[in-house]
């Protein structure tokens, strides 16, 4: 049985994910960080991770490109996850009684207009929403709710106070699923996921998009980073269609070496199914 390290609390949307990319019949193990999921695939300590990479309303989540560089592990498949955010709370509450609403700043701010509708509540800051259920536990006086999805409410026996309470429905994170080793699969739709930095020569970025450009490669997404110790310098983050094994992106790849200091192959994955959380 497959092992999964996600960052967060059970009921975490990383896991409602983890289970959709790999099934119910699974082991998991609930990490403080993003690092700590990485360091638990490199170690051995779990088969996969499953990390958030970036989310339709804010953007990229920068701390996970940063450490797929820094670890350098494999992309073995991605996920497409609508995000429903609940107002959960202890089943004798009523929505008139809440005073603060704990859940993850992002959560936090992807409700704020119904948040705004509660004259008297206070938004507080937490590590992870469905962490911010187990406040529960420890905090007995009245008034608390917390933002987490409805597993979360389900696993912590808490009561659904207000349904689906984000600003925007269009609210998709997207996931990837990590390994320590390569996977050969057979793919219908595959998308590849690389990172270079370039030569300081002139043109440089022109010339690297064009060696996808020149093979008819599509870039699905472009991402700069800046580069540690290096003031104002950058590294290249790109998805594209098609496959490491594909002829013509192999070609493109060499090209691309010409005018790259390095360049680091994350992986050959299905593109992602998308699902409700």
């Amino acid at each position: 049985m497959n092992k999964i390290a996600f960052q967060g609390e059970r009921g975490a949307f990383s896991e409602i994910a983890s289970k959709k990319i790999f099934g119910k019949n699974i082991f998991i193990s609930p990490s403080f960080s993003f690092d700590e999921v990485f360091q638990k695939v490199k170690n051995g300590e779990v088969n996969y991770g499953v990390i958030p990479v970036e989310n339709t309303l804010t953007g990229i989540i920068f701390e996970t490109y940063d450490l797929l560089l820094k670890y350098s592990l494999t992309i073995i498949g991605e996920l497409n996850l609508q995000i429903n955010h609940q107002l959960i709370a202890n089943k004798n509450y009523k929505l008139s009684q809440i005073k603060k609403i704990y859940s993850h700043p992002q959560a936090l701010g992807q409700c704020s207009e119904f948040i705004k509708t509660l004259k008297n509540a206070e938004a507080v800051p937490a590590y992870d929403t469905a962490g911010s259920a187990l406040l529960f536990k420890d905090k007995k006086h009245e008034g608390i709710a917390a933002i987490a999805s409805r597993e979360a409410a389900k696993i912590y026996n808490l009561k659904i106070l207000k349904k689906n309470i984000q600003n925007n429905k269009e609210n998709f994170t997207r996931f990837l699923a990590i390994s320590k080793k390569k996977i050969n699969y057979k793919f219908i739709n595959p998308k590849t996921s690389i990172c270079f930095e370039l030569k300081s020569i002139p043109g440089a970025l022109f010339k690297a998009l064009s060696v996808f450009a020149l093979r008819d490669i599509d870039l699905l997404k472009i991402e700069s980073r800046p580069i540690p110790h290096k003031p104002f310098q950058y590294i290249f983050y790109i998805d594209l269609a098609g496959s490491l094994e594909d002829s013509g992106v192999k070609l493109a790849i060499n090209h691309l070496a010409e005018i790259s200091i390095s360049i680091t192959k994350f992986g050959s994955y299905e593109s992602g199914k998308t699902y409700k959380s």
